[in-house]
């Protein structure tokens, strides 16, 4: 046993780092990208790209009808005809966007001067483009993850990023300071890629290149049934998928009640130097991301593949070293934010008041996506609704009664605290599911830690305080999780050598 939880181990550090090295060098260019973009637009035009996201994020949500969770859930499952599986999950998100972006399209007057307070046809355009290519790119991205494949998913991540930074200048040349810039650096960055994928994957396909069976020798008894052919039939896949729309729009709706509490008690201003401190936090997010990418599909491999026994030491090893990693980077993005908002431009400085308690949401949200595989693999898809529905109420009343007082400072607290509440109940539903043993008291211990320090961080300019606060979180961590440090420090060695 303890051989198989080193390998564990091990497995986990070098199945993240097959898919980090890409976006490392992501975070960097993001530290390029996004003192370029606060530097070209002021605050207000800047407060309106975060509502052009909004609006694609709600649209994207009714689209997909969760059928791309039912894609990751029956990818692995025994003798499933992996073609048939994309298609028949693909083509229903396709004509519903079609119908949501013609909506869209016919009251773009009303619905451009709701988010934006400004309309014209390149704005419709870019919401409606953006919003179907959205579909194809969360199917096609998604393959290339289930198929394992870290280096094609690392080097997408980099063009996408370069091409977003070359918009950005080209626009702006065109532009000026509007938030459109913005608007065309999501855009057409991410329609040249996933028409990269959907053409890659289509030459692939016709060549006879891609596995479209999975492997027949991991039956379990509660496999859903699946035709001598590999189909599944539709109503298996929108049984699964469609409880995750509401998931998703409660998740959806986590993460944008501050920008929507302060776009109605603050101004356009605030919202801006706001959604720059989020970009800070996206940034660690990419961290979350890279994770997520590997961990989703090698969770469900897993799940149907391995026996119980060796996937909780396999699952509680990737646990402790995330949970080890993310406490670590949160407490040092904290102790040198204000280095870090001096890149942003002066006109952000309210910033660094606002990441202390944001860090808290990439570094809950990414423990939430380790533990809740199991709730997924269960199909107990009402345990992630009761999550959600806790935390939202929690952000809705912290938002109504912090930001009118406290402006983004409010938003930013009751954003972080909402994610740890998330958290919690999501750790409570998955021991029901499948019970693992996570280590839940070093997890409080931690959460306590990096709480106490977001209050000192957001609320006081004591600098020799604060320094010896992140200081200490960060030894304090070194010392309890000591295990995954010289995990850590084995593997770099080991890289050295070869």
């Amino acid at each position: 046993m303890a051989s198989r939880t080193g390998d564990s181990e091990k497995s986990v550090i070098s199945g993240f780092l097959s898919y980090f090295y890409g976006n490392f060098v992501v975070l960097l260019l993001g530290f390029i990208q996004t003192p370029i973009v606060t530097r070209l637009m002021s605050t207000e035009e800047y407060g309106r790209t975060g509502m052009f996201e909004t609006a694609v994020t709600v649209i994207y949500i009714f689209a997909i009808l969760g059928l791309d969770q039912a894609y990751i859930r029956f990818y692995y499952t025994a003798g499933i005809n992996r073609g048939r599986l994309l298609k028949k999950c693909l083509l229903p998100a396709l004509v519903i966007v079609s119908v949501l972006s013609l909506v869209y399209g016919l009251n773009s007057g009303f619905f451009n001067d709701l988010l934006f307070k400004r309309t014209s046809a390149d704005i419709t355009a870019l919401v409606i483009i953006y919003t179907i290519i959205s579909v194809f790119e969360r199917f096609f991205f998604l393959d290339v993850r289930m198929q394992q494949n870290g280096k094609l998913y690392s080097n997408i991540n980099i063009t996408e990023k370069v091409l977003s930074i070359l918009t950005i200048i080209a626009a702006w040349y065109f532009l000026g300071n509007d938030f459109r810039v913005a608007l065309y650096a999501l855009a057409v960055p991410w329609g040249l890629t996933t028409a990269f994928l959907v053409i890659r994957y289509a030459l692939l396909y016709k060549r006879g290149l891609i596995e479209v069976t999975a492997d027949k020798a991991a039956e379990r008894p509660d496999d859903p049934v699946v035709t001598k052919n590999g189909d599944i039939s539709f109503r298996e896949l929108i049984s699964y998928g469609l409880p995750f729309v509401l998931v998703l729009l409660m998740e959806w709706l986590l993460s944008s009640c501050d920008r929507m509490a302060l776009r109605k008690w603050s101004t356009f201003e605030e919202l801006g130097i706001y959604g720059s401190a989020m970009k800070i936090i996206v940034l660690l997010l990419t961290f979350k991301n890279t994770f997520i990418a590997w961990w989703s599909p090698v969770a469900m491999e897993r799940f149907e593949k391995r026996d119980m026994e060796e996937n909780r030491a396999f699952f509680k090893s990737a646990y402790d070293m995330t949970r080890f990693l993310c406490v670590c980077a949160a407490a040092g993005v904290i102790l040198f934010r204000k280095i870090i908002v001096i890149l942003l431009g002066e006109e952000y400085r309210g910033a660094q008041n606002m990441i202390p308690f944001l860090t808290l949401m990439p570094v809950f949200a990414m423990l939430f996506e380790i533990i809740v595989q199991s709730v997924k693999y269960t199909k107990k898809n009402l345990y992630l609704n009761l999550a959600s529905g806790f935390a939202i109420a929690a952000n809705i009343c912290g938002n109504v009664f912090l930001v009118p007082l406290c402006g983004g400072r409010g938003a930013a607290l009751t954003t972080g605290l909402s994610y740890l509440i998330y958290f919690a109940a999501g750790s409570v539903f998955s021991e029901k599911c499948i019970r693992i043993g996570y280590s839940h008291k070093k997890t409080v211990v931690y959460g306590l830690l990096l709480v106490l320090y977001c209050f000192e961080a957001s609320f006081t300019e004591n600098m020799i305080v604060d320094a010896a606060l992140g200081i200490a979180v960060i030894a304090f961590a070194c010392l309890l999780d000591r295990k995954c440090l010289e995990v850590g420090f084995g593997y770099i060695k080991k890289l050295i050598k070869r």
